[in-house]
């Protein structure tokens, strides 16, 4: 009689409770539709500043009119902006509420060297000759990144909801070189979860972990002579540049198969009849993980000592920049694929379709126009071949895996015209505003519904366990600023 008793109570207070659940799903469900109509509202000025951006493409550490402009959008809607974090005059963070949770959401903006591109052309066309260009689409990371915060501070006003949303402005990715300092200086303590994305030519929320990386120069500093008169009392920095290049090619023989090592000679002298007294190599190492490119790192090294020996020249290596492989959050990736897939992926039209099919046609490959799906979720780890400073950020703060969208034709090269000018021209912008739409949607799940939040940090501590971050770039080391 007592078990019937019980077993018909708790009956009843479950069927009491159900009302109050369904209300708070349905009350989340608009909430999102109250950050959509934000965005469609106002997505003009979002498709503005990307397109402001793409056309200042300023590169790594240089991004100050990209980075003012965005900072200047938060500001002006009631964000609480940061300039200059971390010592980087590029760098802020927008804040924007207070308490638990908070939510961060990464927006770059840096472009690459030389890829000058007139937006929305199907063929290479320079906007403005050695100028910098998005290709890699930063201009749309930048600014959805910004839309997607700007909608949540909207309803979070709007709907008195608990918690904080933070804006992070990371300068420099494409030198792997902004987030970093930023980790190193203390400027993502205290996140709870954080949000990434990226633009793409196809649409997902993966679980890729990119590899890790050190990105250093090595200066060779000799003596001048004349090449004809007098080369025995020349110390040539340039043969020394040449001979740890041929170590370090005779090295690949000798190391893993997931070992990457590629260098450019930065400066290798003024004329053939000096002596080159200084000269520079540029190098990156990667690996799987971060132990295996310091191993590495270290025989590279020794490669640079030999030179110098050989030579009698003296030498120094200059550290710019070093990045852990990512660790993707399977908790809050799979929220983003569930946002991903009730905003839905981007709508082209038929004219963004003809405009990415001779794109395709122009560069040969094949002629299929955009992606117009959304790529099945897959709750396995893959390894990419790339290298980002999102990574730091995911060794410190439950960080969801890459979203990326799509802004670009399959097929077109990375880093390359093709990426910049797709990211100047209104497909860009549509898939842009999806990813905006997504993050915000999240960030709200995630506001409204803190076991979410929960369980990415008990995986992030799970993940961590027995690991202490230890940035690879020296305390006192100072950000790489150009002059």
């Amino acid at each position: 009689m007592h078990t019937c008793r019980y077993f018909c109570f708790t009956v009843l207070c479950a069927l009491m409770l159900l009302p109050e659940q369904a209300y708070s799903q349905k009350k989340m469900a608009a909430i999102k539709q109250e950050a959509f109509q934000f965005i469609d509202d106002n997505h003009s000025q979002f498709e503005q500043a990307a397109a402001d951006i793409h056309t200042y493409a300023e590169t790594a550490f240089k991004e100050h009119r990209s980075a003012e402009r965005l900072a200047s959008l938060l500001e002006k809607s009631g964000f609480t902006v940061e300039r200059g974090v971390a010592g980087i005059p590029t760098a802020f963070v927008a804040t924007f509420g207070s308490g638990y949770p908070v939510v961060g959401i990464l927006a770059e903006y840096d472009a690459l060297p030389g890829l000058s591109q007139v937006p929305a052309l199907t063929k290479k066309e320079l906007l403005e000759p050695g100028k910098g260009g998005h290709g890699c689409g930063h201009n749309l990371f930048g600014a959805g990144s910004t839309a997607a915060a700007l909608a949540v501070k909207t309803v979070m006003e709007k709907e008195k909801l608990p918690g904080t949303i933070k804006l992070f402005g990371c300068p420099a990715e494409e030198t792997l070189a902004g987030k970093i300092y930023m980790a190193k200086e203390g400027v993502f303590d205290g996140v709870d979860v954080c949000f990434t994305w990226h633009p793409s030519s196809e649409s997902k929320a993966g679980l890729a972990k990119t590899i890790a990386m050190n990105n250093f120069e090595v200066v060779f500093r000799g003596r001048t002579a004349h090449g004809a008169a007098d080369p025995w009392n020349g110390r040539s920095a340039l043969d020394a540049v040449e001979l740890m290049d041929t170590g370090v090619n005779f090295l690949r023989e000798h190391v893993q198969p997931t070992v990457r090592i590629h260098y450019v000679i930065k400066h290798g002298g003024e004329a053939p009849n000096i002596v080159p007294d200084y000269a520079v190599v540029w190098y990156f190492v990667r690996d799987n993980t971060r132990e295996g490119v310091e191993q590495v790192y270290e025989r590279v090294l020794k490669c640079a000592e030999g030179a110098a020996l050989m030579t009698g020249t003296e030498m120094e290596v200059n550290l710019i920049t070093g990045t852990y492989e990512y660790l993707p959050n399977h908790e809050l990736t799979r929220l983003l694929d569930r946002n991903l897939r009730l905003v839905g992926p981007p709508e082209f039209t038929e004219q963004d379709q003809a405009f990415a099919k001779e794109m395709q046609k122009n560069l040969g490959v094949e002629e299929k126009g955009f992606n117009t799906g959304i790529e099945e979720y897959s709750d396995t780890e893959t390894r990419g071949g790339g290298s980002t400073d999102v990574a730091d950020v995911s060794r410190l703060v439950p960080t969801s895996g890459e979203m990326d969208i799509s802004t670009m034709p399959p097929g077109v090269p990375a880093h390359s015209w093709a990426v910049a000018s797709s990211s100047g021209s209104p497909a860009g912008f549509k898939g842009m505003l999806v990813a905006a739409k997504t993050l915000a949607a999240s960030s709200i799940e995630a506001m409204m519904d803190t076991k979410i939040v929960e369980k990415a940090q008990a995986e992030f501590k799970d993940k961590t366990k027995g690991f202490t971050y230890r940035s690879a770039v020296p305390v006192e080391k100072k950000p790489p600023i150009p002059e």
